[in-house]
Parts: structure tokens; sequence; C-alpha cells
């Protein structure tokens, strides 16, 4: 977003709530519900201890590096080598995030193991 976009998006917000346009929504002044459709039933609970105990599963942490490192190769130079080797990196990350989709079943027993010992770490 740019910021006269983002400042014409502000103001209209604003007026928006001014005219109270906001009030009546469904859930209004009700805590958010968040659901876990995505992970499968069984893996349910241990994803909420997991994120409890301040973790993310492995696919999640790859796809916030994904992001940054695509942030920062918007914010550089079009041809410098730093750009090189933020593609290059990216491409790791990427290839790295469809080899964990693609093996997702062949790889749980060594993610629960990888989870179960940052949880003794950070219990120790």
């Amino acid at each position: 977003m740019l910021p006269g976009f983002q400042g014409l998006v502000e103001q209209r917000i604003k007026q928006a709530q001014e005219k109270g346009e906001f009030d009546n929504l469904e859930g209004s002044h009700k805590p958010l519900k968040f659901t876990d459709e995505n992970v499968p039933e069984d893996l349910r609970l241990a994803h909420k201890i997991l994120k409890n105990a301040g973790f993310l599963p492995p696919e999640i942490e790859l796809k916030k590096k994904i992001k940054n490192t695509e942030d920062l190769l918007d914010n550089t130079k079009y041809d410098s080598e730093e750009r090189r080797k933020l593609q290059k990196k990216l491409n790791f990350y990427l290839t790295k995030l469809e080899t964990t989709r693609s093996g997702k079943a062949a790889n749980l027993s060594l993610t629960t193991e990888m989870y179960r010992n940052q949880i003794l770490d950070k219990l120790s």
C-alpha cells in the first residue's frame, strides 16, 4: 500500500466510525473465535498445546520466512547482488515448503520429535 492510499483508507474508516456504520456488526463486542479447520482432528490438541507454549508448526515458520524474504526483495535494488542472494533464499524456502507439503505424512514423526525436543528445552 502506498502512504497516500493508506491515508485515504484510514480517513474513510474514521468517517464510517463517526457515522456509526460499525456499531451493529455481527459479533460486535464479542471475542474472536479461531477455528482449527485446517488441522486434522487428531492433531488439534497437540497444535493447541504447542501454540500456547509459543511454538509454531514448521510450515508456518517457513511461511513467515517466505513473507519476510519477499518484503526484503520488494525493498532491494532491482539489479544487485543482494537481490540475487535474496531470490535464491526465497527459492530455497519455497522449495522447502513444497517438499514439506508433499511429504507431510512421512515427516509427521520427525516433526513430533522436533516439537517434543523444543518443549523439553523450554521447560528445562
